[in-house]
Protein backbone atom coordinates (compact mmCIF):
# COMPACT_ATOMS: atom_id res chain seq x y z
CA UNK A 1 0.00 0.00 0.00
CA UNK A 2 1.35 3.34 -1.04
CA UNK A 3 2.60 5.83 1.84
CA UNK A 4 0.37 8.45 0.55
CA UNK A 5 -2.52 5.76 1.09
CA UNK A 6 -1.84 5.11 4.45
CA UNK A 7 -1.49 8.66 5.99
CA UNK A 8 -4.49 9.55 4.23
CA UNK A 9 -6.67 6.77 5.53
CA UNK A 10 -4.68 7.70 8.93
CA UNK A 11 -6.12 11.02 8.10
CA UNK A 12 -9.52 10.12 7.98
CA UNK A 13 -12.39 11.52 10.16
CA UNK A 14 -13.54 9.04 12.66
CA UNK A 15 -17.21 9.38 10.84
CA UNK A 16 -15.53 8.80 7.69
CA UNK A 17 -13.48 5.47 8.91
CA UNK A 18 -16.90 4.13 10.20
CA UNK A 19 -18.76 5.16 6.97
CA UNK A 20 -16.03 3.09 5.26
CA UNK A 21 -16.08 -0.01 7.43
CA UNK A 22 -20.08 -0.15 7.66
CA UNK A 23 -20.30 0.04 3.81
CA UNK A 24 -17.91 -2.48 3.53
CA UNK A 25 -19.62 -5.05 6.00
CA UNK A 26 -22.76 -4.36 3.90
CA UNK A 27 -20.97 -4.91 -0.14
CA UNK A 28 -18.97 -7.89 1.45
CA UNK A 29 -21.86 -9.97 3.48
CA UNK A 30 -24.55 -8.59 0.86
CA UNK A 31 -22.68 -9.20 -2.60
CA UNK A 32 -22.86 -12.99 -2.69
CA UNK A 33 -25.81 -13.33 -0.31
CA UNK A 34 -29.39 -12.81 -2.86
CA UNK A 35 -30.56 -9.60 -1.12
CA UNK A 36 -28.83 -6.99 -3.03
CA UNK A 37 -25.70 -5.45 -2.74
CA UNK A 38 -26.26 -2.18 -4.37
CA UNK A 39 -29.91 -2.14 -2.96
CA UNK A 40 -28.53 -2.03 0.52
CA UNK A 41 -25.26 0.15 -0.27
CA UNK A 42 -28.44 2.47 -1.07
CA UNK A 43 -30.58 2.10 2.25
CA UNK A 44 -28.31 1.36 4.73
CA UNK A 45 -26.80 5.11 4.78
CA UNK A 46 -30.72 6.57 4.54
CA UNK A 47 -31.53 4.55 7.67
CA UNK A 48 -28.05 5.68 9.46
CA UNK A 49 -28.25 9.33 8.56
CA UNK A 50 -24.73 9.60 7.14
CA UNK A 51 -23.78 9.69 2.96
CA UNK A 52 -23.77 7.10 0.73
CA UNK A 53 -20.46 5.92 -0.99
CA UNK A 54 -20.40 7.49 -4.50
CA UNK A 55 -20.73 5.13 -7.64
CA UNK A 56 -16.68 4.74 -7.56
CA UNK A 57 -16.90 3.64 -4.07
CA UNK A 58 -19.99 1.11 -4.66
CA UNK A 59 -18.12 -0.36 -7.49
CA UNK A 60 -14.97 -0.49 -6.35
CA UNK A 61 -15.44 -2.16 -3.08
CA UNK A 62 -16.91 -4.42 -4.98
CA UNK A 63 -13.35 -5.64 -5.93
CA UNK A 64 -13.15 -6.92 -2.57
CA UNK A 65 -15.62 -9.37 -2.56
CA UNK A 66 -13.76 -10.27 -5.94
CA UNK A 67 -10.60 -10.82 -4.20
CA UNK A 68 -13.03 -13.44 -1.53
CA UNK A 69 -14.26 -15.16 -4.71
CA UNK A 70 -10.90 -15.53 -6.06
CA UNK A 71 -9.27 -16.22 -2.71
CA UNK A 72 -12.10 -19.04 -2.15
CA UNK A 73 -12.22 -20.99 -5.45
CA UNK A 74 -8.54 -20.46 -6.48
CA UNK A 75 -8.02 -24.64 -7.21
CA UNK A 76 -11.38 -24.40 -8.90
CA UNK A 77 -10.35 -21.73 -11.43
CA UNK A 78 -7.08 -23.00 -11.49
CA UNK A 79 -8.79 -26.49 -12.30
CA UNK A 80 -10.67 -24.97 -14.68
CA UNK A 81 -8.20 -22.76 -16.74
CA UNK A 82 -5.77 -25.87 -16.66
CA UNK A 83 -8.54 -27.75 -18.55
CA UNK A 84 -9.71 -24.74 -21.10
CA UNK A 85 -6.57 -24.87 -21.78
CA UNK A 86 -5.59 -28.49 -22.19
CA UNK A 87 -8.98 -28.54 -24.56
CA UNK A 88 -7.85 -25.63 -26.71
CA UNK A 89 -4.37 -27.68 -27.12
CA UNK A 90 -6.26 -31.01 -28.01
CA UNK A 91 -8.75 -29.48 -29.80
CA UNK A 92 -11.59 -30.70 -27.98
CA UNK A 93 -12.64 -27.44 -26.47
CA UNK A 94 -15.51 -28.69 -24.32
CA UNK A 95 -14.23 -31.94 -23.83
CA UNK A 96 -14.71 -32.17 -20.05
CA UNK A 97 -17.15 -30.74 -17.49
CA UNK A 98 -14.49 -28.18 -15.91
CA UNK A 99 -13.40 -27.29 -19.34
CA UNK A 100 -17.39 -26.52 -20.08
CA UNK A 101 -17.48 -24.49 -16.79
CA UNK A 102 -15.39 -22.31 -17.94
CA UNK A 103 -16.67 -21.56 -21.84
CA UNK A 104 -20.47 -21.00 -20.19
CA UNK A 105 -18.67 -18.65 -17.70
CA UNK A 106 -17.34 -16.69 -20.93
CA UNK A 107 -20.46 -17.49 -22.55
CA UNK A 108 -22.67 -15.73 -19.48
CA UNK A 109 -20.28 -13.21 -19.19
CA UNK A 110 -21.54 -11.73 -22.50
CA UNK A 111 -24.36 -10.07 -22.21
CA UNK A 112 -24.19 -8.41 -18.56
CA UNK A 113 -21.02 -7.00 -19.97
CA UNK A 114 -22.22 -5.44 -23.67
CA UNK A 115 -25.11 -4.11 -22.19
CA UNK A 116 -23.32 -2.44 -18.94
CA UNK A 117 -21.03 -0.87 -21.37
CA UNK A 118 -23.62 0.38 -23.58
CA UNK A 119 -25.71 1.61 -21.16
CA UNK A 120 -23.31 2.56 -18.21
CA UNK A 121 -24.71 5.97 -18.10
CA UNK A 122 -27.89 5.07 -17.02
CA UNK A 123 -27.19 2.87 -14.87
CA UNK A 124 -25.46 5.37 -13.19
CA UNK A 125 -28.20 7.26 -12.69
CA UNK A 126 -30.65 4.88 -11.36
CA UNK A 127 -28.18 4.24 -8.72
CA UNK A 128 -29.08 7.85 -7.22
CA UNK A 129 -32.51 6.88 -7.35
CA UNK A 130 -33.60 4.83 -3.48
CA UNK A 131 -37.60 4.44 -4.38
CA UNK A 132 -35.91 2.29 -7.68
CA UNK A 133 -33.23 -0.22 -5.79
CA UNK A 134 -36.09 -0.69 -3.17
CA UNK A 135 -38.51 -1.51 -5.91
CA UNK A 136 -35.62 -3.67 -8.02
CA UNK A 137 -35.35 -5.41 -5.03
CA UNK A 138 -39.11 -6.67 -4.58
CA UNK A 139 -38.06 -8.29 -8.37
CA UNK A 140 -35.32 -10.03 -6.78
CA UNK A 141 -37.69 -10.96 -3.81
CA UNK A 142 -39.82 -12.50 -6.61
CA UNK A 143 -37.48 -14.38 -8.60
CA UNK A 144 -36.45 -15.86 -5.54
CA UNK A 145 -39.86 -17.61 -5.01
CA UNK A 146 -40.32 -18.08 -8.53
CA UNK A 147 -37.10 -20.34 -8.84
CA UNK A 148 -38.40 -22.48 -5.43
CA UNK A 149 -41.57 -22.94 -6.40
CA UNK A 150 -41.09 -23.92 -10.16
CA UNK A 151 -37.00 -24.75 -10.19
CA UNK A 152 -37.06 -28.59 -10.64
CA UNK A 153 -33.05 -28.36 -8.67
CA UNK A 154 -32.26 -31.84 -10.51
CA UNK A 155 -29.05 -31.02 -12.24
CA UNK A 156 -25.54 -29.89 -11.29
CA UNK A 157 -22.80 -27.68 -13.16
CA UNK A 158 -21.14 -30.51 -14.59
CA UNK A 159 -23.90 -31.28 -16.94
CA UNK A 160 -24.73 -27.45 -17.64
CA UNK A 161 -25.99 -26.62 -21.24
CA UNK A 162 -25.37 -23.86 -23.67
CA UNK A 163 -28.93 -22.55 -23.16
CA UNK A 164 -27.98 -22.77 -19.21
CA UNK A 165 -25.29 -20.05 -19.92
CA UNK A 166 -26.95 -17.59 -21.97
CA UNK A 167 -30.32 -17.66 -19.71
CA UNK A 168 -28.29 -16.91 -16.57
CA UNK A 169 -26.09 -14.31 -18.38
CA UNK A 170 -28.87 -12.14 -19.25
CA UNK A 171 -30.21 -12.67 -15.68
CA UNK A 172 -26.39 -11.00 -14.79
CA UNK A 173 -27.55 -8.16 -16.60
CA UNK A 174 -31.16 -7.49 -14.78
CA UNK A 175 -28.35 -7.00 -11.66
CA UNK A 176 -26.83 -4.04 -13.68
CA UNK A 177 -30.10 -2.25 -11.91
CA UNK A 178 -29.37 -1.35 -7.93
CA UNK A 179 -31.70 -3.61 -6.04
CA UNK A 180 -31.25 -6.69 -8.55
CA UNK A 181 -29.51 -8.95 -6.55
CA UNK A 182 -26.51 -10.21 -9.40
CA UNK A 183 -26.56 -13.61 -6.76
CA UNK A 184 -29.89 -13.78 -7.10
CA UNK A 185 -31.02 -13.33 -10.32
CA UNK A 186 -28.56 -15.77 -11.89
CA UNK A 187 -29.39 -18.16 -8.61
CA UNK A 188 -32.78 -18.04 -9.66
CA UNK A 189 -32.25 -18.42 -13.34
CA UNK A 190 -30.23 -21.04 -12.78
CA UNK A 191 -32.48 -23.12 -10.82
CA UNK A 192 -35.76 -22.50 -12.88
CA UNK A 193 -32.98 -24.03 -15.58
CA UNK A 194 -32.91 -27.00 -13.16
CA UNK A 195 -29.91 -26.66 -11.74
CA UNK A 196 -29.41 -27.76 -7.70
CA UNK A 197 -29.01 -25.08 -5.47
CA UNK A 198 -25.52 -25.51 -4.98
CA UNK A 199 -24.11 -25.51 -8.17
CA UNK A 200 -26.60 -22.72 -9.45
CA UNK A 201 -24.73 -20.57 -6.48
CA UNK A 202 -20.96 -21.80 -7.36
CA UNK A 203 -21.45 -20.92 -10.90
CA UNK A 204 -23.27 -17.04 -10.07
CA UNK A 205 -20.29 -16.85 -8.11
CA UNK A 206 -17.46 -17.85 -10.63
CA UNK A 207 -19.29 -15.68 -13.61
CA UNK A 208 -19.06 -12.50 -10.94
CA UNK A 209 -15.07 -13.00 -11.53
CA UNK A 210 -15.09 -11.03 -15.35
CA UNK A 211 -17.91 -8.47 -14.97
CA UNK A 212 -17.21 -7.26 -11.48
CA UNK A 213 -12.99 -6.76 -12.90
CA UNK A 214 -14.47 -5.29 -15.66
CA UNK A 215 -16.39 -2.71 -14.16
CA UNK A 216 -14.02 -2.16 -11.03
CA UNK A 217 -11.21 -1.22 -14.25
CA UNK A 218 -13.36 1.14 -16.25
CA UNK A 219 -13.91 2.81 -12.73
CA UNK A 220 -10.69 2.82 -12.13
CA UNK A 221 -9.40 4.44 -15.26
CA UNK A 222 -12.50 7.01 -14.94
CA UNK A 223 -11.00 8.00 -11.47
CA UNK A 224 -7.64 8.65 -12.41
CA UNK A 225 -8.47 10.56 -15.16
CA UNK A 226 -10.59 12.72 -12.58
CA UNK A 227 -7.86 15.38 -11.25
CA UNK A 228 -7.90 14.88 -7.49
CA UNK A 229 -10.48 12.38 -7.16
CA UNK A 230 -8.28 9.19 -6.36
CA UNK A 231 -6.44 11.30 -3.16
CA UNK A 232 -10.36 12.16 -2.08
CA UNK A 233 -11.97 8.98 -2.44
CA UNK A 234 -8.69 6.25 -2.56
CA UNK A 235 -8.32 6.34 1.69
CA UNK A 236 -12.12 5.28 2.07
CA UNK A 237 -12.52 3.05 -0.71
CA UNK A 238 -9.30 1.43 0.34
CA UNK A 239 -10.69 0.54 4.11
CA UNK A 240 -13.90 -0.20 2.30
CA UNK A 241 -12.28 -3.12 -0.07
CA UNK A 242 -10.20 -4.95 2.89
CA UNK A 243 -13.53 -5.34 5.20
CA UNK A 244 -15.63 -6.32 2.11
CA UNK A 245 -12.58 -9.15 1.35
CA UNK A 246 -12.78 -10.90 4.81
CA UNK A 247 -16.86 -10.28 4.90
CA UNK A 248 -17.31 -11.65 1.52
CA UNK A 249 -14.78 -14.75 2.28
CA UNK A 250 -17.12 -15.27 5.48
CA UNK A 251 -20.39 -15.07 3.05
CA UNK A 252 -19.11 -17.33 0.12
CA UNK A 253 -18.21 -20.31 3.28
CA UNK A 254 -21.61 -19.33 4.86
CA UNK A 255 -23.98 -19.38 1.82
CA UNK A 256 -22.45 -22.48 0.07
CA UNK A 257 -23.04 -24.59 3.31
CA UNK A 258 -26.58 -23.06 4.08
CA UNK A 259 -27.75 -23.96 0.22
CA UNK A 260 -27.20 -27.66 0.36
CA UNK A 261 -30.01 -28.20 2.60
CA UNK A 262 -32.35 -25.15 2.68
CA UNK A 263 -34.60 -23.11 1.06
CA UNK A 264 -33.77 -19.54 -0.55
CA UNK A 265 -37.34 -18.52 0.29
CA UNK A 266 -36.08 -17.09 3.89
CA UNK A 267 -33.92 -14.77 1.50
CA UNK A 268 -37.23 -13.83 -0.61
CA UNK A 269 -39.30 -13.19 2.23
CA UNK A 270 -36.08 -10.89 3.64
CA UNK A 271 -36.10 -8.99 0.10
CA UNK A 272 -39.58 -8.52 0.21
CA UNK A 273 -40.04 -7.02 3.58
CA UNK A 274 -36.63 -4.35 3.22
CA UNK A 275 -37.80 -3.41 -0.26
CA UNK A 276 -41.99 -2.39 0.86
CA UNK A 277 -40.08 -0.51 3.96
CA UNK A 278 -37.71 0.97 2.14
CA UNK A 279 -40.30 2.36 -0.19
CA UNK A 280 -42.36 3.84 2.84
CA UNK A 281 -39.32 5.38 3.86
CA UNK A 282 -36.87 6.46 1.35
Amino acid sequence: MAPGLVQGILDLSGEDLFRAVVLGVVQGATEYLPVSSSGHLVLVPLWLGFQKGSFAFDVLVQLGTLLAVLIYFFRDLVDVTRHVVRGLIERKPFGTPEARFGWFVVVATIPAGVIGILLKDVFEEAFSSPRAAMGFLLLTAALLFAAEMFGKRARSDKVMTMPDAVVIGFAQALALFPGVSRSGSTISAAMLMGLDRESAARFSFVMSIPVMLGAGLLTIKDLVERPGALDAEGPIIAVGFVVSTVTGLAAIKWFLGYVKSRSLMWFAAYCAVVGVVGLLTT
